[in-house]
């Protein structure tokens, strides 16, 4: 046992107060690289499979749900092994690794399905291994109480990326007149330098903010999969975010009804994503930092809040510039507001020899929800109408916001074991 106002925590939170430690800016920085080598080839994907190899809608539906979907099925083994040993930098370091060799992959497939479906599928497995050891380590190198900005700092790196990697990949196909491998061969290379820069500048062994061993070999308890649902408070928190998730329709269903209302060109479809990963990039330092002060189920609610006004926002008006711009910036605030929010959240609550599992559980619950929730409104949206599916989903969203007050624990409990 110990308690969070002892000297060690005092000293950690004296001495990381208005800034945020080098461990987390590395993570941060690899995010960012990272970031920019993964979408590039995710912008570009859509174009290259339909246009340039000539797939069916149905092959790229395929292919699009595998990349998608397999996340979700790794996070638990790779937040397991990471916990086993603390060797939270070696498992996040393969998951890079993986994510970026998998760049090759599409250059060797040779326009083949089943290549560039196992190419796709290593992607994602890249990304599944590597996210909740990657978050342990942000949580076990700041104090409780500042994890809001460490996480704010982090995710708005890793946005920084994702704004630069689509930018830099059509910039690419101009300079070399629709040359996709091009694209590749560079995504590779930029995701080679974030695993250089992650054996370089994140320490192996990231010390316990409140002076704490850090975590050995974990007991038959720790290695449970989900041991983590033992805690109460945990346990509560990963029902609030499932079910939060299962009322969440998805991007790409809202990017679609904003093409709907305001009939744009398609051509413009594509830069729709960049306007709320722009104004998440303003707003996630902020929200951290709010949920620092006053804590983080207030961020993480008003987030879901912001989502619920969009929904509402595309039912009562058709006025273009005001749908437009209230859509993607109540898009972007749910981001900021939520998701780095949430492993902050999650992180005081979980002792540090179950940090990396805890949040790929919590990771993985909501991935799942969110996808049984994608697919429940498309299938709404096919039976009933966009319309009529949108109403369905407002009322979901206000129900499991309603419920989450109840469920978030509160106040926040700092950890109280190892």
């Amino acid at each position: 046992m110990y308690l969070a106002t002892t000297d060690a925590a005092a000293t950690a939170t004296k001495v990381t107060r208005g800034r945020v430690g080098g461990p987390v800016l590395a993570l941060g920085a690899v995010s960012l690289v990272t970031d920019i080598s993964s979408e590039m080839v995710t912008a570009v994907l859509p174009l290259y499979f339909v246009l340039q190899l000539g797939l069916s809608p149905l092959q790229f539906g395929f292919l699009d749900g595998l990349y998608n979907g397999v996340t979700a099925l790794v996070r638990l083994l790779g937040g397991h092994a990471a916990d086993r040993g603390g060797r939270h930098k070696l498992v996040a370091g393969a998951g890079y690794a993986l994510s970026a060799f998998s760049r090759l992959g599409l250059l060797l497939a040779g326009g083949g399905t089943v290549g560039i479906g196992a190419s796709i599928a290593a992607d994602r497995l890249g990304k599944g291994v590597r996210t909740a050891p990657r978050d342990a380590l942000i949580s076990l190198s700041a104090p409780p109480d500042a994890l809001g900005r460490a996480f704010g700092v982090h995710r708005a790196m890793d946005t920084t990326g994702a704004l630069l990697g689509p930018l830099a990949a059509f910039a690419l196909l101009w300079a070399t007149a629709d040359a996709y491998d091009a694209v590749f061969v560079v995504s590779f290379c930029v995701g080679l330098l974030g695993v250089l820069m992650l054996i370089v500048l994140v320490p192996g062994r990231t010390a316990d903010p409140l002076g704490r061993p850090a975590p050995g070999a974990p007991s038959r308890q720790r290695g449970r999969l989900l041991a983590p649902l033992r805690d109460t408070d945990f346990r509560r928190i990963f029902g609030a975010a499932a079910l939060l998730g299962a009322a969440t329709i998805g991007d790409s269903f809202l990017y679609l009804l904003l093409q709907r209302r305001l009939d744009f060109a398609v051509s413009w479809f594509p830069l729709l994503p960049l306007g709320a990963a722009a104004i998440y990039l303003l707003l996630a330092v902020p929200a951290g930092r709010l949920g620092d002060r006053i804590g983080r189920r207030v961020p993480f609610l008003c987030g879901h809040a912001a989502l619920l006004g969009g929904y509402i926002l595309l039912l009562i008006t058709d006025a273009g510039p005001v749908l437009l711009v209230g859509v993607l910036l109540l898009l972007g605030v749910f981001y900021a507001a939520t998701d780095g929010v949430l492993m902050a959240l999650a992180g005081p609550v979980l002792p540090a020899a179950r940090r990396a599992s805890g949040m790929a559980l919590l990771q993985t619950g909501q991935a799942l929800s969110r996808l049984l929730a994608a697919a429940g409104f498309g299938a709404a949206w096919t039976l009933w109408g966009d319309h009529s599916a949108l109403i369905a989903a407002v009322v979901a969203l206000a129900v499991a916001l309603a419920a989450a007050v109840f469920l978030l624990p509160r106040p926040e409990r700092q950890p109280s074991r190892v």
